[in-house]
């Protein structure tokens, strides 16, 4: 767990330092340092606090730290004293090998705020390799008759350390006949040639034996020695000779193993064995015998492997030429590489951050870098990303890039962006690296619920049943996870009145809407309240929507009749002249419905009459008419039994008794009450009960008016009258009718009713109408629905 920790904060240590170091590009250089090779751990280089100018607190809280190329730590930094250590053994042969100076590079970091500062420390060399030679013991046959001052070449000896701990000197033991020249090779090293100083007698000394000593610079100096065997031959006073004493040689890295780099010839004048000649590589590094080879009688030196410009560029090695008198000549050959496009450039991701919350502004989302081994334009790079993505590469230092983004980015846009940094190098053919990096948004809240619907409309039918699920409501959020996740409500109603929360209930995770109770289309025809979407987001965000429950009628309210009255009074009895015309207008029964729509739509059947035929009812108005011409033999009294039927699905119906008196006039003197009651009696005991008690009822009730519409009508002049109107004495007394709007009638009348005196006939004479005030805008209506209450009533209106 402390490791992963510890990888984290780095991590973000690396990503902040890139960040602000591409923001900013500020970087300064230190030093340079210098440490001698094989110093202990621990060894002081150097005081950061003093050379950057900074205090050891200020130092400590901006985070200073070391960060060193590949992945070795050779320094440290102690924080609490500012002071630069090395963290181990620095071997400079291994780090540098021949290259000279030794340098590493390391930068020193501040985190707070970020600030980079470019350092390099030297390393130097100390004396720690003696010279070697690769051979123990070198042989050479030298011609008896070789000329003073002839020059023989000699195995040179290695020392692994550089500069002047390098080998410097070569000596000879003491002898009279030979010396060593020391020289110095294009590339700085030394190597040494033995020259003949005092001619040579092979029967007076066939063979010398010699000790050469390699000496370097060093304090105290090392060395390392050989034996040197001088045998002395016959004469053979012509060594092979190369035709140039330098070849170079250029060869493309991507030659393959066995190319042909050069021939080299070699000339000798002596004839016989002492003029064929033999070549071979002189003295090559173990290196050197790697890569090349030589054939040995035709001088061919082809390659053994294939060379890499980017490991060794340069090689260079002398070639030796030998008769078969043992003589010998020498040429360089300096091999140069040349370099191709062999090598696509290298991506290394130092930190990436994924996911990023949308919404954020320019954000870093990645530090790479960008390396390519090559040289020239070969190792110069281009880097690039797609052109349709909201992102930016902006270079740093030392082939460091950031990737930012251009603007803000939008989840629910695009939730994820497959990001390729392409880089390319400018060799031929051009080498490129793609890298591909999945980037993920995280959501943020920033997207109210919506509502599918502004407004919802819900149908119910009335007298449903308690819990049924009467619809849904639906909201989606465009946010991810718990963003998205919605909580419905109901809101409280705009009318305080509206008892909702006993009315419909919301299921709060799918938006199901449900009825807590049975509705009544006759109460409550519709209502309307809002439901509420919350997301589940901080902060939480919510919508609403409008939902209209309309209550949808039912059938169960059957027909009520308003006229006759039916409420067990003495029965109504309609008087009929006996000269009436076929369509008299008998009688109006008057019903209505609490139900709407056709459920209210009301229909009139007779169903039985005391003498079928004679009477009819207009099926859409419940008038009743005489259906033909009245005759002497018909019945006096006639009973009517009317079907108030709606359009229901079922049909409810309700049924009123309607009694009719046929009479000569109105004059003739009405008293037919106890003979209906009589026969109503023998035919149906129950229905003459209910005549009885509603003739009683209504007689009190005519009474009653009667006497009102006389007092009334006493006291107005009797001017005023025509034909005057006084207290009838008769059995028909004036009355007050009073006819509600209900049922087929759309609006109440009254009529002044009273009984003419002083003519023989007694007749009823219907006066004005008391019409109630009307609309101004219903009055063409309202005179016309008049003239038809008269009409169906036959009523002579004065």
């Amino acid at each position: 767990m402390e490791i992963g920790w510890v990888c984290n904060r780095r991590q973000r240590q690396v990503l902040v330092f890139f960040v602000v170091l591409s923001m900013s590009g500020v970087c300064a250089d230190l030093g340079p340092y210098s440490v001698m090779e094989e110093t202990e751990r621990g060894f002081f280089v150097g005081n950061l606090g003093k050379d950057l100018g900074l205090g050891l607190a200020e130092m400590s809280s901006r985070g200073a730290r070391i960060i060193s190329q590949g992945h070795k730590e050779h320094l440290q930094l102690k924080v609490q004293t500012g002071d630069l250590l090395i963290n181990e053994k620095l071997d400079r042969e291994e780090l540098c090998g021949s290259t000279e100076p030794c340098i590493l590079h390391f930068q020193v970091l501040m985190e707070n705020p970020l600030e980079i500062f470019q350092a390099e420390l030297r390393v130097e060399d100390i004396n720690d390799h003696s010279p070697m030679f690769t051979e123990r013991e070198m042989i050479l046959k030298i011609p008896e008759n070789s000329p003073l001052g002839m020059a023989f070449p000699l195995s040179n000896a290695l020392d692994l350390d550089v500069g002047s701990n390098s080998v410097q000197n070569y000596k000879i033991s003491p002898n009279p006949h030979f010396q060593v020249l020391t020289h110095n090779r294009s590339d700085g090293r030394k190597y040494t040639e033995l020259v003949l100083d005092k001619e040579l007698d092979r029967e007076e000394e066939p063979e010398i034996a010699l000790t050469l000593t390699a000496l370097d610079g060093g304090s105290p100096p090392r060395y390392g020695t050989a034996l040197v065997r001088i045998e002395v031959v016959d004469i053979n006073d012509n060594a092979p000779e190369f035709g140039q004493l330098l070849y170079q040689v250029h060869i493309p890295e991507n030659s393959s193993a066995g190319s042909l780099v050069v021939t080299l010839s070699a000339r000798d004048i002596d004839s016989g064995a002492n003029g064929k000649i033999v070549y071979s590589l002189f003295q090559p590094s173990e290196d050197i015998s790697k890569t090349l080879e030589v054939n040995p009688m035709t001088g061919e030196i082809r390659l053994r492997k294939q060379v890499d410009f980017e490991t060794v560029r340069s090689y260079e090695v002398d070639i030796k030429a030998t008769d078969g008198g043992g003589l010998s000549g020498k040429c360089t050959l300096l091999l140069q590489v040349v370099d191709v496009n062999d090598n696509a450039p290298e991506v290394t991701v130092s930190a990436l951050t994924s996911p990023i919350p949308e919404n954020s502004p320019e954000t870093v989302v990645a530090v790479f870098s960008v390396s390519d081994p090559d040289s020239g334009d070969n190792g110069k790079t281009i880097s690039t990303i797609q052109d349709d993505l909201p992102f930016l590469l902006k270079p740093s230092v030392k082939n460091f890039y950031t990737l930012v983004t251009k603007r803000a980015l939008d989840r629910e846009e695009r939730a994820q962006y497959n990001i390729t940094i392409t880089v390319t190098d400018m060799g031929t053919p051009r080498l490129k690296t793609q890298h591909n990096i999945t980037l993920l948004v995280s959501d943020v809240n920033d997207n109210a619920p919506a509502f599918t619907q502004t407004a919802y409309t819900l149908f119910l039918r009335e007298n449903n049943s308690p819990a049924l699920h009467i619809g849904s409501v639906s909201a989606t959020d465009r946010d991810a996870g718990a963003n998205a996740q919605l909580t419905y409500s109901l809101l409280p109603p705009h009318d305080p009145r509206l008892p909702l929360a006993s009315l419909v209930s919301i299921n709060a995770d799918n938006g199901h809407l449900f009825a807590l109770r049975a509705l009544d289309f006759e109460a409550l025809q519709a209502f309307e309240f809002r439901v509420g979407a919350t997301d589940r987001g901080s902060p939480a965000l919510s919508s609403q929507a409008l939902v209209r429950v309309q209550v949808l009628d039912a059938n169960d309210n059957a027909p009520f009749v308003l006229y006759p009255l039916q409420n067990g009074s003495a029965p109504c009895t309609e008087l009929v002249p006996r000269a009436a015309e076929p369509g008299y207008l008998v009688s109006k029964v008057v019903a209505v419905d609490a139900d709407s729509g056709q459920n209210a739509w009301l229909s009139f059947q007779l169903l039985k009459a005391t003498e079928p035929g004679l009477f009819g009812v207009w099926a859409h108005n419940g008038e009743v008419r005489t259906a033909r011409l009245l005759s002497e033999r018909d019945a006096a009294k006639h009973r009517l039994l009317v079907l108030v039927k709606d359009n229901g699905e079922p049909a409810l119906s309700a049924s009123v008794t309607l009694h009719v008196l046929l009479v000569d006039g109105f004059s003739q003197p009405y008293l037919p009450l106890p003979e209906v009651a009589a026969d109503q009696a023998q035919a149906d005991p129950l229905t003459v009960y209910l005549v009885i008690a509603l003739a009683s009822v209504s007689s009190l009730f005519l009474f009653s008016v009667l006497a009102f519409i006389a007092v009334r009508l006493c006291r107005r002049s009797r001017a005023a009258w025509v034909g005057g109107c006084s207290v009838p004495e008769g059995p028909f007394p004036g009355h007050l009718v009073d006819v509600s709007g209900t049922g087929t009638l759309s609006q109440s009348y009254q009529y002044e009713v009273c009984l003419t005196g002083g003519t023989g006939t007694d007749e009823f004479k219907f006066l004005k109408p008391i019409i109630p005030n009307l609309p101004v805008h219903d009055t063409g209506k309202n005179v016309e629905e008049n003239e038809n209450f008269r009409n169906s009533f036959g009523f002579n209106i004065q």
